[in-house]
């Protein structure tokens, strides 16, 4: 790593993580997060290693953390049953939420973990920034914003896909196992899938890296945690009267994705409503009642012409 990237830092020198973080604490223009990056890219002195420790970290942690409140939730259901989308469903029990992370888990270090421990050489390849000074503010929420959408396209068009009989069956069943989910099973999915949609998560980053040498791994990280955040709060079974589809009428959130379990066909969208609605694939009575106000203006033959609507 290049420790002296628009900074004045002492060379890279061995020691504990405090004394390391001592010798970052004597350039005053680095935030107290530069500090801790560069405190544990000094202390391990491999960025193969350091970058794959912080971001399989980041994602366990993130991940079964952002979970906890639903968990709380369906321990609750006297306090939050008024707010259950499917609410005529029991909750998750203990069990089957055990043997969910259970799952997940080996998802994870199986899966995940060696193409976690590949993405630096990937990073370097396709020009993504890792040294000091992390970008602004206004580069990062520019950024992680094409992300979503570029990935909700991919997701939407993958998605689809994976409902066509022989995919379904070979690579998306597993994900269905949950007709009514819980935010645990965000990432319940088999090694196919979990590979096939992870690429529209870290994809667009590579990309826009290898366009313009402007993306820093920061950002990539903080853009994963909001896509897990996304993922993880569309598979929770809860709507409130805050969620953020009540005043982002975009987004789809939980009540827009519940619908795809329940129904099994439509709202194949990751975070976003445009491509179900433009493409026709809207799930569930909100489907049909669109379909029912476009017949008011155009016969049901043109409708299915421009392939606005999709048989139920």
């Amino acid at each position: 790593m290049n420790y002296t990237f628009n900074t004045t830092l002492a060379a890279p020198a061995t020691g504990s993580y405090h004394e390391l973080y001592e010798i970052a604490s004597l350039n005053p223009k680095l935030s107290f997060l530069e500090k801790l990056w560069w405190t544990h890219y000094a202390y391990w002195d491999n960025d193969i290693i350091a970058t794959g420790i912080i971001t399989f970290l980041a994602h366990e942690i993130l991940y079964f953390s952002r979970c906890i409140p639903w968990i709380i939730a369906d321990a609750f259901p006297s306090l939050f049953h008024r707010f259950k989308i499917q609410d005529t469903k029991a909750p998750p029990s203990a069990r089957e939420q055990w043997n969910c992370v259970k799952y997940i888990l080996a998802i994870h270090f199986i899966v995940e973990l060696p193409l976690i421990v590949l993405f630096h050489p990937m990073m370097e390849f396709f020009g993504l920034q890792y040294t000091l000074p992390f970008p602004d503010l206004k580069t990062l929420a520019i950024q992680t914003t094409i992300f979503f959408f570029v990935e909700d396209t991919y997701h939407y068009w993958l998605h689809r896909a994976f409902h066509w009989g022989p995919l379904y069956r070979a690579v998306h069943r597993v994900h269905h196992q949950y007709a009514t989910p819980f935010g645990l099973t965000a990432e319940y999915a088999s090694p196919w899938e979990t590979m096939l949609l992870g690429f529209g998560t870290i994809g667009p980053p590579l990309v826009l890296g290898w366009c313009t040498g402007e993306v820093h791994l920061m950002t990539v990280l903080v853009w994963v945690a909001l896509r897990q955040f996304q993922a993880i709060d569309a598979h929770s079974g809860y709507d409130f009267p805050w969620s953020l589809r009540r005043v982002f009428p975009l987004w789809g959130g939980s009540d827009w994705h519940d619908d795809h379990h329940r129904y099994f066909r439509g709202n194949y969208s990751s975070s976003f409503k445009h491509w179900d609605v433009l493409m026709g694939t809207v799930a569930g009575p909100r489907g049909k009642k669109m379909k029912k106000r476009l017949s008011s203006y155009v016969s049901t033959e043109s409708i299915g012409d421009i392939g606005l609507l999709e048989a139920q």
